[in-house]
C-alpha cells in the first residue's frame, strides 16, 4: 500500500545511513520508554517536545540522549528528527560540545537547532549538511591501512573478519590495530562492523529483499539476533520504522544508494 503523502514532502520518513550514524526524518514513531545503545539527538521539527527521564521532564526542541540511560520522548507536533550516533565516535563528541545546558547526562538545546528544524523540514534535505549540523560530518580519508579494513567491512558485511586479520595483514599487534582503527574511523572496530551489517541490511531493503532475506544475508545469525541488535541501536523494532512507509537510503564512501521502502 503506498504512503498517504508522496514521497518528497515534509510528511515523509527517510532514513540516512552510515558507518556509525543514522538520521531518521519524518512522523514521530512515538515509541515507549526505552534505552538505546547509542547516543541519540532529537529535534521536534516542527513543535518543542517533552522529554522525560526518571521523574523529570524537559519541554525542549532538541535534546542529545545518552546510551542506556531510560527515557521517552513524546512529540509535541507531528514530524520528529533522530540522528543516532556510536557514543564512542567524533560525531558524537562534537555533538556533545554543541548542547547549550545539562541535566545529568542528557543535553538539552542544540546550538543550531532552528537551523537543523529548518534544514531538515524541506522537500529535499541534504544528509550531509544536516550531519555538519549536527557536528557529525562525515570522518576525514583514513590511514591506508584502517581504509581497506572499513571497505571489506562494508563490501562483506557477512564475513567474520576479525581484527586480528586486519592486524595482521597491517604487520600491527591487534591491540595497536585497534588503537589505530578507532583513532582513525572514529569507533570501534566490533561497532563499526556492526554498522556495516546495519547498513547491509539497508542496502538489500532499498534494493527490494525482505527483511529476513536482508538480515540473513548481511551477517546475523537469525531474525532475533537482528531484530535485538536494531532495537538496542535505535530504541524501536525495524518492523515499526519499516511501517512508516520509510524510504531508505544508504551512505558511504563509494556512493549512496536510494530506494523506497513501502509497506503500507
Amino acid at each position: 500500500m503506498e504512503p498517504s503523502t508522496p514521497p518528497g514532502t515534509t510528511a515523509s520518513a527517510i532514513l540516512w545511513l552510515w558507518p556509525g550514524q543514522a538520521i531518521y526524518r519524518g512522523p514521530s514513531l512515538r515509541p515507549d520508554a526505552h534505552s538505546t545503545a547509542v547516543n541519540c539527538l532529537a529535534v521536534g521539527l516542527d513543535a518543542p517536545f517533552t522529554l522525560a527521564t526518571d521523574a523529570v521532564t524537559h519541554t525542549v526542541r532538541s535534546a542529545l540522549i545518552p546510551p542506556r540511560r531510560v527515557h521517552r520522548v513524546v512529540a509535541g507536533g507531528d514530524q520528529m528528527m533522530f540522528c543516532y550516533l556510536d557514543p564512542g565516535s567524533r560525531g558524537a563528541r562534537a555533538c556533545r560540545d554543541r548542547m547549550i545546558r545539562w541535566h545529568a547526562e542528557f543535553g538539552l538545546g542544540h546550538r543550531a537547532e532552528a537551523a537543523l528544524a529548518t534544514a531538515a523540514s524541506g522537500t529535499c534535505p541534504d544528509p550531509r549538511s544536516l550531519a555538519e549540523l549536527i557536528g557529525a560530518g562525515p570522518v576525514p580519508t583514513p590511514d591506508d591501512r584502517v581504509a581497506e579494513a572499513m571497505a571489506t567491512l562494508l563490501a562483506h558485511p557477512a564475513r567474520e573478519f576479525t581484527a586480528a586479520r586486519f592486524a595482521a595483514a597491517a604487520h600491527l599487534s591487534e591491540s595497536r590495530f585497534l588503537h589505530l582503527f578507532a583513532a582513525q574511523a572514529g569507533t570501534s572496530f566490533r561497532r563499526y562492523r556492526l554498522w556495516a551489517r546495519m547498513l547491509g541490511v539497508g542496502r538489500a531493503l532499498a534494493e527490494g529483499a525482505n527483511l529476513t532475506a536482508a538480515s540473513a544475508d548481511a551477517g546475523f545469525a537469525s531474525p532475533s539476533h537482528f531484530s535485538d541488535a536494531f532495537r538496542t541501536l535505535f530504541g524501536l523494532s525495524a518492523t515499526t520504522l519499516l511501517a512508516t512507509g520509510v524510504r531508505i537510503v544508504v551512505l558511504d564512501e563509494a556512493e549512496g544508494i536510494e530506494s523506497g521502502v513501502r509497506t503500507r
